[in-house]
C-alpha cells in the first residue's frame, strides 16, 4: 500500500498549495525542483491560479519562477558536493557520462533550454550535472532563471488569456484533475527512486566498490 499512502498525501499537499495561491507556487516549485517529481503540477497550478485572478498573472509567474529557482538550486548544490557520483547514483554510468558530456558542450543553453521545456522533459539531472561539473553559481542561475521565467510567463499569460473556459473546467472537474496530477506524481516518484535504486546497486556491484555491508 506504499504507492496509495504517496497519493494520499501528494493529494493533501495539492490542496493546501492551491489555498496558499503565490506562497504555494514557491512551495510547489521546491518540491517539483529538488526533492519530489511532482510532473505537471507547477504547470496546471499556475494556469488554474492566473485563471482565477486574471489581472495577477505576472504575480503568479514570478512566484512560480521564484520556486523553481530555489529548487533547482538546491539540487544543484548537492551536485556540486556530490560530484559526478551524485549524477551516477541517480542515472546509470552510461545515461550519466551522456548527459555530462551534453552539458560540458552546452552548459548555459542546457539548463535555460531545459527550464523552458515542459513536462515530461527531466530537469533534474541537468541541475544535478551543472553541479557535478562545478558550473558557474552565477550562469546557473541566470539560466534557469531565464528559462523557468519565459516558461512561467507564458503558462500564467495563457491561463489569464483563456481565464473563463479555465475556470469552468477545474469547477467542474477539480477532483478527477486532482487525482489525475497525483497519480502522476506518484508514478514520477515511483520510476524516480526505482532508477535511484537500480543505480546504487549498479554502483556497489562494480569490482572494487565495497557494499555498505562489507566495508563496516
Amino acid at each position: 500500500m506504499p504507492l496509495a499512502g504517496e497519493l494520499l498525501a501528494i493529494l493533501l499537499v495539492w490542496r493546501w498549495v492551491l489555498r496558499l495561491g503565490g506562497p504555494g507556487l514557491i512551495l510547489l516549485g521546491v518540491l517539483d525542483n529538488s526533492i519530489v517529481p511532482l510532473t505537471g503540477s507547477m504547470d496546471v497550478l499556475t494556469i488554474w491560479l492566473a485563471a482565477g485572478h486574471r489581472d495577477a498573472w505576472p504575480y503568479y509567474a514570478f512566484m512560480a519562477t521564484v520556486g523553481a529557482v530555489i529548487g533547482g538550486y538546491i539540487t544543484y548544490a548537492l551536485g556540486r558536493k556530490g560530484g559526478k557520483e551524485a549524477i551516477e547514483r541517480k542515472l546509470r554510468k552510461d545515461k550519466a557520462e551522456k548527459l555530462l558530456k551534453r552539458f560540458d558542450r552546452w552548459g548555459f543553453g542546457s539548463v535555460a533550454v531545459g527550464a523552458l521545456l515542459p513536462p515530461p522533459f527531466p530537469l533534474v539531472p541537468v541541475l544535478l550535472a551543472a553541479g557535478a561539473l562545478q558550473y558557474s553559481r552565477k550562469k546557473f542561475v541566470a539560466a534557469l532563471t531565464l528559462g523557468r521565467s519565459v516558461r512561467y510567463c507564458l503558462v500564467a499569460g495563457l491561463g489569464s488569456l483563456y481565464a473563463r473556459p479555465i475556470t469552468s473546467f477545474f469547477s467542474r472537474y477539480y477532483k478527477p484533475t486532482a487525482l489525475v496530477l497525483t497519480g502522476i506524481a506518484a508514478i514520477g516518484s515511483f520510476f524516480a527512486i526505482r532508477e535511484y535504486m537500480h543505480s546504487r546497486k549498479h554502483h556497489s556491484d562494480k569490482p572494487g566498490t565495497l557494499s555498505p555491508t562489507k566495508a563496516a
